[in-house]
């Protein structure tokens, strides 16, 4: 296998509904596995997801948990997920879907450079950018 770099997305409780949404959003093959799945049933993290990971239609793959309730969990600062590429009606399909219920940033639309660019945060609190290339 090759080495791949993907977003490891961290929850305060939200993962399954998040990861749920990004599969509504993106298609493909969702799993999910809990810290009761993994050994501790009884325990107050026990429905919480330990790790969860999908492997869209189109090749991405986002994986994400659920921070233990004993550690502090700390939203994302700093970073975005970007998608880029020059299939407009994906790419827009995919900016409805995100942005939807969140926040925009910056509108998807043309910029300086040429292309349709956009920024937002989703219901989860991750943020992404869209850029569409025009050639």
């Amino acid at each position: 296998m090759a080495s791949r770099l993907n977003p490891y997305l961290s929850f305060n409780g939200s993962a399954r509904k998040a990861l749920e949404f990004y599969s509504s959003v993106f298609g493909g093959q969702l799993s999910l596995t809990t810290f009761g799945d993994l050994g501790t049933p009884g325990s107050p993290d026990a429905d919480r997801i330990m790790h969860g990971q999908l492997e869209t239609d189109a090749g991405y793959t986002i994986m994400g948990a659920d921070v233990p309730s004993d550690m502090e969990y700390q939203p994302m600062a700093g970073c975005s997920v970007s998608l880029s590429g020059d299939d407009a009606e994906v790419l827009r399909g995919y900016w409805e879907k995100l942005s939807a219920g969140g926040a925009v940033t910056m509108p998807l639309e043309r910029q300086a450079w040429g292309d349709d660019f956009g920024m937002c945060t989703d219901r989860f609190g991750v943020q992404w950018m869209v850029d569409i290339v025009h050639q």
